[in-house]
């Protein structure tokens, strides 16, 4: 079983730069893919990336591509999301999910564990 609390979101201008942790409890965080998703007011759950068990594997949606970095450190049960040059368009909720699959794309789905949600709102 594992927990996870987002930090990390708040008010930033476009062009701007935000690092959202997720902390994850439990003894089997390594044996859990992660993932960070986003849904903005009236939208669908969007997939943004994933990394898998060890760290060595990541994947991204082109709309996080060259901006947002997932990374984490297993020692300290912490996943991250680096956002960086953010847009007005990436306004939304957005949460860590772990998995028991590297599962890449999707709406979360096969996703075991989510987090209550970071909100960031980039003013333009």
């Amino acid at each position: 079983q594992v927990q996870l609390v987002e930090s990390g979101g708040g008010l930033v201008q476009a062009g701007g730069s935000l690092r959202l942790s997720c902390a994850a409890s439990g003894r089997s965080f390594s044996s859990y893919a992660m993932g960070w998703f986003r849904q903005a007011p009236g939208k669908e759950r969007e997939f943004i990336a994933v990394i898998n068990r060890s760290g060595a594997a990541t994947n991204y949606a082109d709309s996080a591509k060259g901006r947002f970095t997932i990374s984490r450190e297993s020692a300290k049960n912490m996943v991250y999301l680096q956002m960086n040059t953010l847009k007005p368009e990436d306004t939304a909720v957005y949460y860590c999910a772990a998995s028991s699959r590297y599962i890449i794309g999707g709406t979360g789905g096969g996703y075991d564990h989510w987090g209550q949600g970071t909100q960031v709102t980039v003013s333009s």
